[in-house]
């Protein structure tokens, strides 16, 4: 297989230095005196070679100009900005070892597919029989080597998406930027989408940076990541670690179903509304905010857990149920039981909800 060039050319030999990407104290704003906005504030991260990294936020956190940043298509006010171990931070676009895919995927209308690929490589004037190989890679690659005739228009979304990261590989880069390039797809064509993509990843093995408000994408897609709210990185890692031990309200509340409770933090552990204690261990004092997934609760018999609640509404899903209930001590709480259900109350009745003491958070602001 010819691709297999380019991924070892990519690989290659592991070198002691696995960093391909290393942003320190990175800040923007946009505007002058009075009316700046500042966008990003002092970001500092690393990916790693070959990794699959996702830059997760809501619109305006940031996450965009982050990467336009490492593109070269913006210049940060402040901080250093390094590829491969070269500082970029001042380097135009073409001087950067990186290709991105835009949203809109940005395919020539009047020219075919193998020519939209073969595009980067013209204008780097290599020569002719070297083009077409690189071209053949790249479709191969992306499985369009039976479309290079078409034009965009008579292709899918889909296919249209293929074609954009093909173009985006065939340069060899040693690092995509991918700017929500599956937004604009329907949900079926966008899970389609994310396995391929991730496959793609693996079987190239360059480094990606994706951008992405799609909390589900980046669960799905990522070796790690950042979440980003207010111009700064609130959690990084995993995507377990994320959504199984976030540690700010906002990591918590913007990834997945989640239940926040109110307590306060005592010796003994953290007494709750309705005045039952759990035996959260916690060093820190006062009002507290806990969280756990609805997954992780279980329900239980009146008097048999730690909390107490009211079940207002049942609701079958398939693979699990959902129950809501209202505690207590005010406020609402949702369990999803996946496992055979031992309990079935009826809607108004009293219930208990079992809550294993590892599954609790005790969250940041």
């Amino acid at each position: 297989m010819q691709w297999a060039t380019f991924k070892r050319l990519n690989a290659g030999a592991r070198m002691a230095e696995t960093t391909s990407v290393a942003i320190r104290g990175v800040s923007k704003s946009f505007g002058r005196g009075e009316a700046a906005v500042r966008v990003l504030h002092e970001v500092s991260l690393d990916i790693a070679r070959q990794e699959f990294f996702t830059l997760l936020g809501p619109s305006g956190c940031g996450k965009t100009t982050l990467l336009r940043l490492v593109a070269g298509f913006e210049i940060a006010d402040s901080g250093t900005i390094s590829i491969e171990g070269q500082d970029v931070t001042d380097a135009p676009p073409f001087r950067r070892p990186v290709n991105t895919v835009f949203q809109n995927y940005a395919l020539f209308p009047h020219l075919t597919v193998e020519e939209n690929v073969a595009f980067s490589l013209e204008e780097q004037r290599l020569p002719r029989d070297r083009i077409r190989t690189r071209v053949g890679e790249a479709l191969e690659m992306v499985r369009m080597q039976s479309l290079a005739r078409r034009r965009p228009s008579d292709l899918s979304g889909g296919q249209q998406q293929r074609v954009a990261l093909a173009r985006a590989l065939a340069p060899r880069p040693k690092l995509l930027l991918l700017d929500e390039p599956l937004s604009a797809l329907d949900l079926k064509l966008r899970k389609e989408m994310q396995i391929e993509l991730k496959q793609l990843q693996a079987e190239a093995g360059i480094t990606f940076l994706f951008v992405t408000h799609d909390q589900e994408e980046a669960l799905a897609l990522s070796d790690r990541v950042a979440v980003m709210q207010g111009g700064q990185i609130l959690q990084m890692g995993p995507p377990r670690e994320i959504y199984e031990t976030p540690t700010h309200r906002f990591v918590a509340d913007f990834i997945g179903d989640i239940n926040l409770l109110e307590g306060d933090a005592q010796s003994g552990g953290i007494q709750m509304a309705g005045g039952r204690m759990l035996s959260v261990p916690t060093s820190r004092r006062g009002r507290v905010t806990l969280a756990i997934r609805p997954e992780r609760a279980r329900l239980v018999a009146s008097g048999q857990g730690e909390l107490e609640a009211t079940l207002v509404h049942s609701a079958y899903l398939g693979t699990a149920t959902l129950h809501k209930l209202r505690l207590s001590g005010g406020g609402d709480f949702l369990i999803r039981q996946s496992d055979p259900v031992q309990l079935e109350p009826s809607k108004g009745s009293r219930v208990g909800i079992s809550i294993p003491v590892d599954a609790l958070q005790v969250l940041q602001e």
